[in-house]
């Protein structure tokens, strides 16, 4: 079994520090531009990763180390809604602060703790590990979907190079 408590605090370290420098030098009509309508934009993005550092990963470690079951979450009716965000560098410094204190976090979870089992609200039986591994896929997921939205009118404009980004229109 690969080493998912390294491989997750290793993406999971990363991710802050590519949301600074995103939210710090994109320009915000850019950064709330969707890629198409009804997709999230990269500051909806990260409104969501906030949004799960603070009421839903943290939740889960800590109600699986306890024995605990726990809550499935819907973003569409249990996130911030884009109206009530701050502005993205605001969001990119609340990221890295929830994300510093969820890492101290994780550095308690030990390897035998990686078998501990709970119950979530919709996916049944799950494992910590299994939550380790969604935890650093989700990250990544929702930075790549984020890149994929900032992209969307780079790839408008470059006429004849767009054949180029079959792979990554909206």
């Amino acid at each position: 079994m690969e080493d998912i408590l390294t491989w997750a605090h290793t993406v999971l370290t990363t991710t802050p520090t590519r949301w600074t420098e995103l939210a710090g030098k994109v320009p915000a009509e850019l950064l709330t531009r969707p890629p198409a309508p009804g997709e999230w934009s990269a500051q909806a993005c990260l409104q969501h990763l906030v949004d799960t550092e603070r009421w839903v990963f943290p939740a889960r470690i800590e109600a699986m180390l306890a024995g605990r079951d726990f809550a499935a979450f819907d973003p569409d009716s249990q996130g911030t809604k884009a109206e009530e965000a701050p502005a993205a560098e605001q969001l990119a410094n609340e990221f890295a602060r929830l994300r510093a204190d969820n890492l101290r976090l994780l550095q308690t979870v030990t390897p035998a703790d990686l078998k501990r089992q709970a119950r979530h609200q919709e996916l049944g039986l799950v494992t910590l590990a299994e939550l380790l591994h969604h935890w650093a896929g989700h990250d990544l997921m929702h930075t790549v979907q984020a890149e994929r939205a900032l992209l969307q009118p780079f790839i408008q404009g470059c006429g004849p190079w767009q054949a180029y980004f079959s792979d990554h229109t909206a």
